[in-house]
């Protein structure tokens, strides 16, 4: 079954007070929420199950997405009572998404990537050009693999897009966890291939960028 993760269990504390009354994925670029923007996104690249993680104003995104898009079915995994942060809402939902491939999206994130082409792929990272906000970057590449910098490598930022494998969360306990820590080890081990950013990409983490996000697509 081909199946997504989206995280969008985040404050969104530096878009405040947009997000004083809507959950961050919520908030529109071109009159669009950036969830749909994704829901619409996988529905094409025939993903059939999605899990959405819930925690602030979580209780607004299931009345407002109901159990259905598009033939999709929608699943939540609630964090209102304790936040798991990127990795340990992984580990909470790795019995139901069945040891298999998941495509992995942040929340907050606008990207054009061709998401039925990565479905397609080995395990791996979709990556950027290192943004402004992000110089120094987060992992090199080498011969197509990722790999931690080093001397005379190029690096790039992850872009919140993933193609990961729930087997490899089995290992891991229970309860808040950040997920870095973990990539990095998937990348030490040789599991991650390196995909590099196709078509537009956004970080939408602060209002300048949801701004930057409306702009490029010429609504608001």
């Amino acid at each position: 079954m081909r199946q997504a993760v989206i995280l969008a269990a985040g404050r969104g504390e530096r878009l405040r007070p947009r997000t004083d009354f809507l959950p961050k994925p919520l908030l529109s670029v071109a009159g669009r929420p950036l969830i749909v923007r994704h829901l619409d996104h996988l529905a094409a690249a025939g993903v059939e199950r999605v899990f959405i993680n819930l925690s602030h104003l979580g209780a607004l995104l299931p009345r407002f997405l109901g159990r259905q898009w598009q033939g999709m079915s929608l699943e939540y995994s609630d964090e209102r009572t304790q936040r798991l942060e990127t990795g340990g809402a992984l580990v909470a939902l790795r019995e139901r998404l069945e040891n298999a491939p998941f495509l992995l999206l942040n929340g907050d994130i606008c990207t054009e990537y061709p998401l039925a082409q990565l479905l397609a792929s080995a395990p791996g990272l979709v990556l950027v050009d290192n943004p402004a906000h992000h110089p120094e970057g987060d992992f090199a590449v080498r011969e197509g693999w990722l790999a931690m910098p080093a001397p005379g490598l190029s690096t790039y930022t992850y872009s919140g897009l993933a193609l990961l494998d729930a087997a490899w969360l089995a290992n891991f306990p229970d309860g808040p966890a950040p997920l870095a820590p973990w990539l990095r080890q998937w990348v030490a081990k040789g599991l991650l291939r390196a995909y590099l950013q196709q078509g537009y990409w956004c970080d939408v983490g602060t209002p300048e960028r949801l701004q930057a996000a409306r702009l490029h697509y010429g609504g608001t």
